[in-house]
């Protein structure tokens, strides 16, 4: 245990769970199943509103030189929701989906159609029109509210689609009505339209990021959402109260101000940054894209309290060559998740921005983002864990067989709680391989020590296999990230007649570095069984290709891998 940690992680966990505490746990049946859940989360995502109410005219989001309130906000959903209701006649259950970039128009079209009940589907905006129509035609959406890039892109392949209209933010498309220009037509509102809502009604197909096949939509209930409210803030209070320290009051801790550098297409950042955000009273900074440079710029101007995404933001951030030209002193928090974080990245937070703690979650869109959350002394502590599961959520570890791993043993890291989908959306085989009695399967393969931390060691799919060996591609990429000139680091495994795989690298230099394979190779020869050794690298001084989700697309980096020999 660390010196900064007085008090046992179970211990805590029973004193912020206790009856009357802010994270309470209470029992609800779910699909017929007994959960454990939040007592204090809000019922559904009009709940969520409601609460954004009390925050008045605090700024909400911040997109360039658009900064909307609260209250401006609240007020353009209930124009959006009466629009979507009585002109395009919107149902509970209808699909509405949304395709664009994160401008604030994202968080009203979402809110909007969740409010009366609608299923939202957030659509990847880095899809082409052929991807989207997939999305739409799949979801079997009734309505699409997109920026004029998406909506344009969408064009030829709108044939068959059967949509009821194309809304779009920020410009026009062929076929499309402006946005703009339909709210117009809608009377100032101060209320939603009435509908009833249940936590289990279904509010979201969130569509899972496979890199190979079609992509499969997560069916999530209000409730899925509306617990990961609270899982976010249950890992810092954890570390708290395992300092000896009380909880601050809501009531009286300053507005918190956080970078959303991740789509609001992905779980984590809709569920995680924005929802959770609506509900805490956060001031939300959009970014037009993804660049280390802005993301300092806003930091410094917005004076972000916490940043993050996946690590390879927070590596670019922290090892950018304008950092020192940037105030950081605001920074309270960097926080990722959604792709394996190197250890060395927890000194590295430590020594860039001294008052910042680093936090790491995991979790999966089948699980509404967070299942397990480190932070802080923990983190320190257990650089290599993502956390223990948050109170809601239970994790364990099962064989090939399926049977459950004895513990501190390897095996696929299974999840249930109130935050797992319903499943995927009309696809049944799918559902049945994936959910089990109230479990999901994650594919991470892992192990969870004595004080209950989730260690992920791998993902299943992606694990080498040398001559039989199972070498676990994240324990190779951490030793590289581990040499001073290494940004960013992939393990694919490279074809061979006689062993089966070999292993691969593809490395990203920081700016102004050189290495060499040899040199590389020699490294990791010095810090690895031998049969883990890369036996070629490949040298990068460009980002290596993500999704984006943040996950490295290791399917391509083999179809252009050059081999590099020693």
């Amino acid at each position: 245990m660390s010196a900064d940690l007085i008090v046992g992680a179970a211990e805590a966990e029973a004193v912020l769970t206790a009856p009357g505490a802010r994270f309470e746990t209470a029992t609800a049946v779910v699909d017929g199943r007994t959960v454990r859940v939040w007592k204090n989360a809000p019922a559904d995502l009009r709940a969520v509103l409601a609460q954004s109410l009390t925050f008045g005219d605090r700024d909400f989001l911040v997109y360039e030189e658009t900064r909307l309130t609260y209250d401006e906000h609240y007020a353009q959903v209930a124009r959006l929701a009466h629009l979507l209701r009585t002109r395009f006649g919107v149902e509970k259950g209808d699909r509405v989906a949304i395709a664009m970039r994160n401008y604030p128009e994202w968080s009203v079209a979402f809110f909007a159609a969740a409010a009366i009940g609608a299923i939202v589907v957030p659509l990847n905006a880095w899809w082409t029109g052929a991807e989207l129509a997939y999305g739409l035609n799949d979801s079997g959406a009734v309505l699409l509210i997109a920026d004029s890039e998406r909506a344009a892109r969408l064009v030829p392949a709108r044939e068959g689609l059967d949509l009821r209209a194309v809304l779009v933010a920020r410009g026009l498309a062929d076929g499309a009505l402006s946005l703009d220009d339909e709210l117009a037509t809608v009377p100032e509102q101060s209320a939603l339209p009435a509908v009833d809502l249940e936590p289990d009604d279904p509010a979201t197909i969130f569509y899972t990021s496979g890199t190979t096949g079609f992509p499969k939509g997560a069916f999530g209930s209000h409730r899925n959402i509306c617990n990961n409210v609270l899982s976010v803030g249950f890992a810092p209070a954890r570390v708290l109260v395992r300092r000896g320290e009380a909880l601050p009051d809501p009531e009286t801790v300053p507005q918190r101000a956080i970078l959303l550098s991740v789509p609001m297409f992905h779980v984590t950042g809709c569920h995680s940054v924005l929802v959770a955000g609506a509900f805490g009273g956060a001031k939300v900074v959009l970014m037009h894209r993804w660049d280390p440079e802005d993301a300092l710029r806003l930091i410094a101007a917005e004076q972000v309290n916490v940043f993050g995404g996946v690590p390879s933001m927070a590596w670019q951030v922290l090892e950018s060559p304008a950092f020192s030209k940037y105030d950081t002193s605001s920074l309270e928090g960097v926080s990722y998740g959604g792709a394996p974080a190197a250890p060395e990245l927890v000194e590295t937070i430590g020594a860039a921005v001294p008052v910042a703690e680093p936090g790491n979650g995991w979790g999966m869109t089948e699980t509404s983002s967070v299942a397990t959350h480190i932070v802080g002394a923990e983190y320190r502590a257990k650089p290599q864990s993502v956390g223990r599961p948050v109170a809601v959520c239970d994790v364990k570890t099962v064989d090939d067989d399926g049977q459950n791993a004895p513990a501190g043993q390897l095996g696929e890291l299974m999840i249930a709680g109130p935050n797992v989908v319903k499943g995927y959306w009309n696809k049944p085989e799918a559902t049945a391989a994936a959910f089990v009695g109230g479990w999901v399967r994650t594919g991470d393969i892992g192990w969870i020590d004595e004080e209950g931390f989730v260690h992920v060691v791998d993902r299943a799919k992606d694990m080498i296999i040398r001559a039989g060996e199972n070498i676990y591609c994240v324990e190779v990429e951490n030793v590289l990230f581990e040499h001073d000139a290494v940004i960013d680091a992939a393990i694919i495994g490279l074809a061979d007649r006689i062993l089966g795989e070999e292993v691969g690298a593809v490395v990203q230099v920081k700016p102004g570095e050189t290495l060499t394979a040899a040199a590389l190779i020699e490294y990791a020869a010095a810090r690895l069984a031998a049969f883990k050794v890369p036996i070629a690298v490949e040298i990068r001084s460009e980002p290596l290709p993500r999704n984006a989700n943040g996950k490295i697309l290791k399917d391509l980096l083999r179809e252009q891998f050059q081999r590099t020999e020693p």
